[in-house]
C-alpha cells in the first residue's frame, strides 16, 4: 500500500494512493479513528488489513501541492551519519566503527513538495537524500532478524543540513534541527511493496546528478539499524529512522555546492517515490535573525 496524508478543507486526513487516485481512509470505512496514520499506526496490523479493503472506493485526484509530511509532525526522528562508506570518506573521516546517531525533533518536517527552508543563520546549507524507516509496531531490543516486522513502510526523505551549526561543535544536533529542513514523502509505501535491501536513491540539484548509491551500500543495513536504535530506546509506532545518506553531498564538492533560494532539489528512491522541495528563504518572526552570527566560531580545521 502507498498512504499519503493530503491537506483537504478538514484538515490533515491520511489517504489510500490507488491506480485510480486517493481514497480518504477515514470516510471509506466510515469510522473518524481511521483519519491519521498516527491514529492507525497504533494497531497497525488491523488499521492495515482495513485499508486494504479499500482499494476499491472512489477515489480523487490530489494536487500534489496538498500532500503534507507522509508522517506529520512524527514524536521523533532517529538519524544515522556517516552510514555510506563513500559519505564517511569524502568528508575526511573514518568508516565509523560504531554507529554515528543524532536525533531530529518534528518542526524539522516539511512535505515532500513545501518549500525547503534555508535558515537565516547559515551560509553553508547542504542536502542529503535519504531512506526512511516508518516505525510500526516498535518495541525494544528488536534483533535484526525480526527487525522488518516492526516496520510499516519507508519513505524519502532529505536531510537539509546548516554545516556551520553541524560543525561548530562535537554534537550535530543544532545542525540538524533548523525548522523547515527535512521534508518526508511522498507517501509510506508498506513494507510488502518494496526490498529495501537493493534500490537506487539519487538526488538531484536544479536537474544535475549530486547523488547516485544503492541502499545495498549501507554499512548498517536497515535490520541493523533497527536493532541498533532499539537497543537503547523504545521505537513507538509512528518514529522515523533516516539512514544515512551517500557521497556527492555538496560541502565535499570541490568548489562546494551550497544550496540558495530558488534552487529545486529533488530525491528519489526507486519503487518509493520522489520529493521535489524549492529552496527558500527562512522568513524570521520578529527580533534579529542575525544575533547568532557568529558568536561562537567554527571550530579551526573543520571540514564543512
Amino acid at each position: 500500500m502507498r498512504l499519503a496524508t493530503v491537506v483537504t478543507d478538514r484538515g490533515e486526513r491520511l489517504h489510500l494512493h490507488t491506480p485510480s487516485g486517493y481514497v480518504d481512509v477515514a470516510s471509506a470505512l466510515g469510522d473518524e479513528r481511521f483519519a491519521t496514520l498516527n491514529a492507525v499506526l497504533a494497531d497497525v496490523d488491523a488499521g492495515f488489513e482495513a485499508i486494504r479493503g479499500i482499494a476499491d472506493r472512489e477515489a480523487i485526484e490530489v494536487d500534489p501541492a496538498d500532500l503534507a509530511p507522509a508522517v506529520p509532525a512524527p514524536r521523533r526522528v532517529l538519524c544515522l551519519g556517516l552510514n555510506y562508506r563513500d559519505h564517511a570518506l569524502e568528508g575526511g573521516r573514518e568508516v565509523p566503527a560504531w554507529p554515528e546517531a543524532f536525533v531530529r525533533g518534528p518542526d524539522s518536517v516539511v512535505g515532500p513538495y513545501a518549500d525547503l527552508v534555508k535558515p537565516a543563520l547559515t551560509e553553508r546549507f547542504d542536502f542529503e537524500g535519504e531512506l526512511g524507516v516508518v516505525i510500526g509496531k516498535g518495541g525494544r531490543y528488536i534483533p535484526a532478524a525480526a527487525a522488518l516486522d516492526a516496520v510499516a513502510g519507508f519513505v524519502v526523505l532529505n536531510d537539509g543540513s546548516a554545516r556551520e551549526w553541524q560543525r561548530a561543535a562535537t554534537q550535530w544536533t543544532a545542525g540538524k534541527n533548523f525548522d523547515g529542513t527535512m521534508p518526508i514523502g511522498p507517501e509510506v509505501v508498506t513494507a510488502d511493496e518494496v526490498d529495501i535491501g537493493d534500490l537506487a536513491l539519487t538526488t538531484r540539484l536544479n536537474d544535475e546528478v549530486m547523488q547516485s548509491a544503492r541502499t545495498s551500500q549501507m554499512i548498517i543495513d536497515v535490520p541493523s539499524t533497527i536493532e541498533f536504535f532499539s537497543s537503547f530506546t523504545t521505537l513507538r509506532p509512528g518514529d522515523v529512522l533516516a539512514t544515512g545518506t551517500p557521497g556527492g553531498v555538496g560541502f565535499a564538492r570541490k568548489p562546494p555546492v551550497w544550496l540558495t533560494p530558488g534552487d529545486v532539489i529533488e530525491v528519489t528512491i526507486e519503487g518509493i517515490g520522489t520529493i521535489r522541495n524549492t529552496v527558500a528563504d527562512e522568513s524570521p518572526n520578529g527580533g534579529s535573525a542575525g544575533s547568532w552570527r557568529w558568536h561562537a566560531p567554527i571550530k579551526t580545521g573543520a571540514t564543512l
